[in-house]
């Protein structure tokens, strides 16, 4: 990658549309010079719903990252999210083809590939095969196995994948745009990249993502992904149960927990209460803030609960040194850490992005998915131009989405 080469994030929410333009520096890292969003339509629970709504939404992110930073784009890595991505684990195992029997990058490339042959379910295409961890003759746990010797290459992955329509649908909004998809990531991996180190990934640590809609997951040990899930539950069941218990609307409901949700009502004074004709003139009631606090508790408890069912799935409930860490926009309600640390048995705390010269918008939870996006591309395109090793992540970037980006090339006039 070229100094001064730019690269953009693009996250794709039901919320809002995010984009962050970063360049190449100096020193060879990745400077934020640019952030935007802009209010989502035509996007539910992570998957397009209209077209036309959220190619109108993209579109309008996308102009006002190029206003803000003056420079044009042209291309973008896209995030892909929602309750249809799946994960499994697949072996792949070759012979060494090379006659002195040193592992070359065409031995691990043919294992992985070898990995890729599982029973999908119908309708469904693979995003990401990652490596976790090389056999060679029996020696397990080997992370890099080029320049080893031995007679038979084994590797373990984690294949992740989303269905058709839903890639096929992400594809063709972002493509009207007029802006070309580098590649599909999986949010959940990519906002990770950003917002975790490798001590932590060597450790364990569970990196979790309360969207809107959804609460994305993602849990590393070893250096190695381990298991992701996208459960169907969210900030705007917080903001539901508000206005259910409250007997209000649910864009009330929404201010009243902006302005005074917590999620640890044992700290408010039963006494406080809260004027509800401030937020709607034709409301005339007082409600204790505990109240509100309490149904807020009730709701982030059942989201950490679904969380932990995912950690006890592979043995790693209350297991995971460097604990949780919590992004997205759900994770900037008052005492949510708590209430983690307490359903998780785990360390948490807010994920605020690592990166170096983070733009001043950019350095927000909402924005952590699409630094990591613009992070996981100067990580690939840096690793194809030979700059440097980096983790198995980047690595295992799989380009499925080639016949369709060709497909729809084809279709734009």
């Amino acid at each position: 990658m070229k100094k001064g080469e730019t690269i953009t994030g693009l996250d794709i929410g039901s919320t809002a549309v995010r984009a962050v333009l970063g360049q190449r520096n100096q020193a060879g890292g990745l400077e934020i010079i640019g952030a935007a969003e802009t209010f989502s339509e035509g996007v539910s629970r992570g998957v397009i719903t209209s077209i036309d709504d959220a190619v109108s939404s993209v579109s309008a992110c996308l102009e006002k990252i190029e206003r803000m930073t003056g420079l044009p784009v042209e291309s973008a890595w896209v995030g892909i999210s929602g309750g249809n991505i799946i994960s499994q684990k697949s072996k792949g195992v070759v012979a060494i083809s090379n006659t002195n029997g040193e592992v070359k990058e065409e031995d691990i490339e043919r294992a992985i590939e070898a990995a890729r042959a599982v029973a999908s379910p119908p309708n469904y295409e693979i995003l990401h095969v990652i490596p976790r961890n090389f056999n060679i003759d029996g020696q397990i746990g080997v992370k890099d196995p080029l320049g080893m010797n031995g007679i038979r290459l084994e590797v373990e992955t984690q294949i992740i994948q989303g269905l058709s329509s839903q890639i096929k649908n992400l594809t063709k909004c972002v493509y009207r745009t007029g802006v070309d998809i580098e590649d599909l990531v999986l949010s959940i991996l990519a906002a990770s990249e950003a917002v975790t180190n490798s001590r932590q990934k060597d450790l364990g640590v569970a990196v979790i993502n309360i969207g809107r809609a959804t609460t994305s997951l993602a849990v590393f040990e070893e250096g190695d992904l381990l298991h992701t899930a996208v459960l169907p539950i969210g900030g705007d069941h917080v903001t539901s149960d508000i206005a259910i218990g409250l007997r209000t609307s649910i864009d009330v409901a929404e201010k009243i927990k902006l302005e005074y949700g917590s999620a640890l009502p044992k700290e408010i004074n039963k006494k406080e209460e809260v004027d509800i004709s401030e937020f709607d003139a034709n409301e005339n009631s007082l409600v204790s803030k505990r109240y509100i606090a309490e149904i807020v508790e009730a709701r982030v408890e059942e989201i950490f609960e679904k969380v932990d069912e995912e950690l006890k799935k592979i043995d790693r409930s209350g297991l995971l040194p460097a604990g949780a860490v919590l992004i997205g926009g759900g994770a900037k309600l008052p005492g949510i850490v708590e209430v983690a640390k307490r359903k998780l048995r785990l360390p948490a705390s807010l994920g605020y992005p690592k990166m170096i010269g983070v733009a001043d918008k950019a350095n927000d939870l909402v924005f952590t998915t699409a630094l990591g996006l613009a992070l996981w591309g100067s990580g690939v395109l840096s690793l194809k131009k030979g700059h440097f090793n980096i983790t198995s992540q980047f690595k295992s970037i799989d380009k499925v989405t080639k016949q369709i980006k060709k497909w729809f090339k084809s279709l734009i006039p």
